[in-house]
C-alpha cells in the first residue's frame, strides 16, 4: 500500500486528491496538511512514501518544506504552470517531479506509482526543458562533491541520465544490458548521495557535465 500524503492550502484541492488516489486498491492517503509547516510534521508522524506538495502555500511554501522534510518520502511538486521559477529549485531541494495541478487522474495516479517506485518524474521533454533552463540560470558549474568517486562509465551514465534517457535508452547507446544500466545507475547514485534519478539530473547540470541546450 502506497501511503500519500497531501499538502495544499486550498481544502477543495485536497478533497479532490483524496477521493481520487483513496479509491486506488494500492494507495491510500494518511494525512492532509495546508501549509509546508504542517506537512513536514505530519510526514515525520505518519511516514508517508510519497507527498504531493503544492509549491505555492501561505507561511511556510513547498520549496521551503521539501529542503526541510525528514529523509524516506518522495516528493512530488504540484504547481499551476508548467514552467514555475521554483520548480528546479523544488528538484535540487529533493523533489522527485512535478506535475501540473490540471493533470489528468489517469496520470496522477501513474506518477504516485512511479515516485514511490524510486523513479523520477523526468519523461516529459519539458520537464528536461525546465530542467535545462533553471539550471543554466541557478550557478556557474562547480565540481560536485563525490564525482570524482565515478568510474569513467559511471560519469558518462551520470550524463546520459542528465539529458533524460530512461536505463533502457542509456542502455542502447552504451552497448550494455539494461540490468547493466540500472546497475550503474545505482551505484552512481549511491556514491553521490542522491535520493533519486531527479538529483541525479541535478548534479549532472551543476558539475558541468551535460551542459543547458543539450537536449
Amino acid at each position: 500500500m502506497i501511503k500519500v500524503l497531501l499538502a495544499d492550502d486550498q481544502a477543495l484541492v485536497r478533497a479532490g486528491f483524496k477521493a481520487l488516489l483513496d479509491a486506488q486498491p494500492d494507495m491510500t492517503v494518511v494525512a492532509e496538511a495546508s501549509d509546508g509547516a504542517e506537512a513536514v510534521r505530519l510526514s515525520g508522524e505518519h511516514q508517508p512514501d510519497v507527498v504531493l506538495m503544492d509549491i505555492r502555500m501561505p507561511g511556510t511554501d513547498g520549496l521551503t518544506a521539501t529542503r526541510q522534510m525528514p529523509p524516506g518520502p518522495h516528493i512530488i511538486i504540484l504547481t499551476t504552470f508548467e514552467l514555475d521559477e521554483y520548480v528546479f529549485e523544488a528538484l535540487r531541494g529533493g523533489a522527485s517531479g512535478f506535475l501540473v495541478k490540471d493533470t489528468e487522474p489517469a496520470e496522477l495516479i501513474q506518477a504516485v506509482r512511479v515516485v514511490a517506485a524510486g523513479e523520477a518524474l523526468l519523461s516529459p521533454s519539458v520537464t528536461r526543458r525546465l530542467i535545462a533552463e533553471y539550471a543554466s540560470r541557478a550557478k556557474e558549474p562547480v565540481a560536485s562533491n563525490g564525482l570524482d568517486q565515478l568510474t569513467e562509465r559511471e560519469r558518462e551514465v551520470l550524463a546520459l541520465v542528465g539529458t533524460g534517457m530512461t536505463n533502457d535508452e542509456i542502455a542502447a547507446k552504451l552497448f550494455m544490458s539494461p540490468a547493466t544500466a540500472k546497475t550503474h545507475v545505482s551505484r552512481t547514485m549511491m556514491k553521490l548521495h542522491a535520493r533519486d534519478r531527479a538529483q541525479l539530473v541535478v548534479i549532472a547540470y551543476e558539475s558541468g557535465l551535460v551542459k543547458p541546450g543539450w537536449l
